[in-house]
């Protein structure tokens, strides 16, 4: 028996080389720890804010083969930055600025994710000039006094119809690139509001109708509709006094998902508003939480232990964290932090127990008995189906057995310290070509042909995502 399974061989009696369906069974049983690993998986994990508006926050210090392999549960590199940095001229695209960053991650499997935004708090135009020029209205202000005549930063006017025309076409190009592609994680509406936060509090500080949010709501549904695309907790600003979260709800009506920026700008009570706004959303959808830049909130004493920042990922139900900081700074002084809210963040299937027959007849069928949980604070939401798969001495793959009635996005969430169950019993039929041997039995998550998908916090993986439990001998059949 493989030695990092905990296991327990539960009865051993002499039985037939073809056992009687009626007679006694040997019974191997294994109850796996998890192994407390930090998992990357589909529509979950840590994002890195490699640019955080300005170019040089917070990849600018890595070298360009430094892709943080040692932050536990990295899975997507977040590209926040000014529309202009990319149609400088119009109709002329610069996309090597993010092309070049994301290409290191993806080359290690991982996805990236965008926002590129028309307003920002220390760039004039983040809205191409071009645009102005072309005729868009829109207004000088500075930064905490609003629209100022001459002021240094200059805001569209979210509802101009020559900016949401220049605007499309923009959207358009990026489109092309990134709807549907399987290395976009997600991409956010960020084209209202300055930061494209959905607020305009460090800008014009101007009130602008539900309606006009709703446009840069449609346009992105339009242009994007095969990639997930986040909605903004602060669009609920630009609400209508008697429609509390409506820009949301419609949002959220397209398909979106919710992101909250920025958890911890503000010391407690006030570290975050909207953690009911996630309640419509979570069980379909991946919640992403933008935590306040680490170092401006610890140093303001705002993030205190940073155990409000897990409270969030609980109660918003959240399955993407961000590092909005220095990478290694942020590891080395919240490591602590990071390891717990790894064992929660998004999903985190466990199994609990397992159990099949030592010895199966080759005609006949054979059972595995497991029981599963889910010790993360949401769904999996990818969705997936169990697999037992039986490999040779060689690891080579002899049977795979997939149980197609049972999808793991239906396993219920919980307390961490009240974490459902569910058991599972699934029987197959062994190949007609298959030979009769002793096998190791390994388990897995994925995609209905047996693919493995999901990665357990299991020990003896077998780098595919295949986890060994133990061994099961095939014996030859009465009509073999």
């Amino acid at each position: 028996m493989h030695p990092f399974a905990i296991a327990a061989v539960l009865v051993a009696l002499s039985m037939p080389a073809a056992p009687e369906a009626s007679g006694p069974v040997e019974t191997v049983s294994v109850s796996p720890a998890d192994t407390g690993a930090a998992l990357v998986n589909p529509q979950m994990g840590w994002t890195f804010h490699f640019y955080s508006n300005i170019i040089a926050n917070y990849g600018s210090r890595l070298d360009p083969s430094d892709t943080l392999d040692d932050f536990p549960g990295l899975s997507c590199i977040y590209l926040r930055l000014p529309w202009a940095f990319i149609e400088k001229e119009e109709g002329r695209f610069d996309w090597s600025i993010v092309d070049a960053p994301a290409q290191r991650w993806i080359d290690k499997g991982l996805q990236v994710a965008f926002r590129f935004s028309c307003a920002e708090s220390w760039l004039r135009y983040a809205t191409p000039k071009w645009v102005q020029d072309a005729g868009a209205k829109g207004y000088d202000c500075a930064v905490g006094k609003g629209v100022v005549e001459g002021g240094p930063l200059w805001e569209p006017d979210y509802g101009d119809p020559i900016f949401l025309a220049k605007l499309e076409e923009f959207l358009a190009a990026a489109a092309t690139r990134y709807d549907g592609n399987p290395n976009v994680a997600f991409i956010d509406v960020g084209s209202f509001g300055v930061w494209g936060e959905g607020h305009v509090f460090h800008t014009t500080r101007l009130k602008y109708p539900p309606e006009v949010v709703k446009k840069h709501i449609d346009l992105n549904s339009k242009l994007f509709p095969r990639t997930l695309l986040a909605a903004n907790d602060d669009f609920a600003f630009q609400d209508a006094p008697d429609d509390r979260y409506g820009i949301n709800r419609y949002a959220f009506e397209k398909g979106m998902t919710l992101r909250d920026d920025s958890i911890l700008v503000q010391a407690p009570p006030n570290m975050y508003f909207h953690a009911d706004m996630a309640e419509p959303v979570w069980r379909t959808r991946p919640v992403i939480l933008e935590n306040e830049h680490y170092g401006g909130s610890r140093d303001r004493g705002c993030w205190g232990d940073g155990s409000w920042l897990l409270r969030a990922v609980e109660e918003y139900h959240a399955s993407y964290a961000s590092i909005h900081w220095w990478p290694r700074e942020f590891l080395t002084e919240q490591r602590a932090l990071i390891d717990r809210i790894n064992l929660r963040l998004g999903y985190r299937l466990q199994l609990r127990k397992a159990s099949w027959p030592a010895r199966a007849a080759i005609d006949r069928p054979i059972e595995f008995r497991s029981t599963w949980a889910n010790a993360g604070v949401a769904p999996c939401n990818p969705g997936g189906h169990v697999a037992w798969t039986l490999k040779d001495g060689g690891g080579g793959i002899v049977a795979a057995f997939v149980d197609e009635g049972f999808d793991v996005r239906t396993l219920a969430v919980g307390p961490a310290d009240r974490i459902p169950s569910r058991d599972l019993t699934s029987t197959f039929r062994f190949a007609i070509n298959m030979k009769p041997g002793a096998y190791d039995v390994f388990v897995s998550a994925g995609a209905r042909d047996g693919t493995p998908r999901i990665a357990l916090p299991l020990a003896g993986g077998d780098g595919r995502r295949r986890y060994r439990l133990g061994r099961v001998e095939v014996l030859p059949g009465a009509g073999r």
